[in-house]
């Protein structure tokens, strides 16, 4: 009998703070800008030049931290963390170490539960939220050659830590998808994983189940992608178990995940711990936040996303994976519950945003609905012209377009245009006679037990009224016709 294992897994996912200047200097954090332009003296760690700590990337941390439970140590400590690589100029890298800026936090999630296989609510453990001034990047050439852009260096970041809650790489996906979600909210980072704004590494071992002990971890590192994350994880736990149920030992190493050959592979072996040795920054002050100053981040702290889906659900009806849809971006779901304000019912909303606007948002190339001019009031004028009759479905779907496009009021669009529906039973009947009269084959293939094509007819009597008929009035004339013929 087979080994009956559990995965364990943490992560640690660094973030890039959305200050415009670096953490220690004044040099611009853009991307994109020529290798090496964005560096001066102190991020480069030239003799004689000395660090001042960012202002603003402190309170976007600290905000950071409260958005994930944490209790803010209101004194924390810089410390160099040397190692040596070409990318890191000054040879270390300024962190927090033995007193960082905020620990012991708990973040509640929609995920999977196990046993159920259900979406829960469920909580993870935060261990610590620390700042650290980011390295730069080596780039390495087909041919052999490598080069070095410092633009990076010493952008501020921070590192979550999570505690070794997490069981399936399903759970490490939605925590991760939540807390880049969380940091979009909160507008303290982009969250561009292509542009290395955050990622993650994976810790994962397999224990038996049962077992408090745990087993020899692997680490997987720089994960640029929900997807990346959750495949990376499931192949490691396969290997991993693999070689546990054939009687082999797990050996502590550094891997990365091979998109190409969709596995992990060999970085370098891990038996020790590295010896960094930290120690407090000698040119920074410990870090004093004030109480005052704390109040103000934490009451200046928005509805953050597992709340709101705790209140939708509650107030709205819907279900987790609705609420979880509805809540990827604030702006999403900000525009879905003035929708609802404005008189249109939750479920319809959902759809229609969901649906037809997301799909309108595609086609334009846009990313956000404040890129057109709709506003919620008038998809919910256009959602209760759709309700009573005034208009159909497809007639309504070209009013969004020209009201996201135009602002126009859904009402003024219909009147340009003359779109109202057609409800006039007599002149639909007639229409309705003229497409049986047209289609003498199918008419007899309906009689011979061919009901499906009754959809047929409909979208006849549709395409003759540019999609005007009332589809209601239509379905029901063509049945009557249908069977009194």
């Amino acid at each position: 009998m087979g080994l009956s294992l559990e995965a364990v897994i943490g992560l640690e996912i660094h973030a890039q703070l959305l200050t415009h200047s670096k953490l220690f200097c004044s040099c611009s954090t853009s991307f994109g800008a020529s290798p090496n332009s964005n560096t001066c003296p102190v991020c480069l760690g030239l003799p004689g030049a000395l660090p001042v700590v960012n202002r603003k990337a402190i309170g976007m941390a600290i905000q950071a931290a409260l958005s994930l439970g944490c209790a803010i140590n209101q004194d924390s400590v810089f410390a160099r963390k040397n190692y040596f690589y070409p990318d890191l100029p000054k040879g270390y890298q300024i962190s927090q170490y033995a007193l960082p800026l905020a620990q012991k936090g708990r973040l509640e999630i929609l995920t999977l539960e196990i046993e159920s296989e259900q979406l829960e609510f469920l909580e993870f453990g935060i261990h610590r939220v620390h700042l650290e001034d980011d390295a730069g990047k080596s780039i390495h050439r087909s041919d052999g050659s490598s080069y070095v852009d410092l633009n990076r260096t010493g952008v501020p970041l921070i590192e979550i830590v999570t505690e070794p809650d997490l069981r399936t790489p399903r759970q490490a996906h939605d925590f991760l998808t939540s807390v880049h979600r969380r940091l979009l909210y909160l507008g303290v980072c982009d969250g561009n994983m292509e542009q290395g704004s955050l990622r993650c590494d994976a810790n994962v071992s397999l224990r038996e189940v049962g077992s408090l002990e745990l087993g020899t971890k692997t680490e997987i590192k720089n994960l640029n992608s929900f997807r990346f994350l959750r495949k990376a994880l499931e192949f490691e736990i396969g290997r991993q178990a693999k070689v546990l149920r054939e009687g082999g030992s797990i050996e502590q190493e550094t891997r990365l995940w091979d998109e190409e050959r969709q596995r992990t592979v060999l970085m370098r072996s891990k038996e020790f711990a590295h010896d960094y040795r930290y120690f407090p920054d000698p040119d920074l002050l410990p870090l004093q936040i004030s109480e005052s100053w704390l109040v103000e981040l934490r009451d200046s702290l928005p509805e953050l996303p597992e709340e709101k889906q705790h209140r939708f659900i509650e107030a709205f009806g819907l279900t987790p994976a609705e609420v979880l849809q509805v809540t990827q971006s604030q702006e999403f779901s900000d525009f879905f519950e003035a929708t609802v304000t404005a008189g249109a019912a939750s479920k319809t909303v959902l759809n229609w945003t969901l649906g037809e606007l997301a799909r309108l948002l595609k086609q334009s190339f846009r990313s956000k609905l404040s890129e057109t001019q709709l506003i919620p009031e008038a998809l919910a004028k256009l959602i209760g012209l759709v309700e009573k009759g005034t208009i159909g479905n497809r007639i309504a779907r070209q009013v969004l377009e020209i009201s996201a496009r135009t602002g126009k009021d859904p009402e003024e669009v219909i009147s340009e245009h003359g779109w109202s529906q057609i409800s006039d039973q007599k002149k639909l009947l007639e229409i309705v006679t003229e497409v049986l009269q047209d289609h003498p084959q199918e008419l007899d293939a309906y009689r011979a037990g061919k009901t499906g094509l009754l959809g047929f007819f409909v979208g006849q009597v549709m395409r003759r009224t540019c999609g005007q008929a009332n589809p209601k009035m239509v379905n029901g004339l063509l049945q009557k016709e249908l069977r009194d013929s």
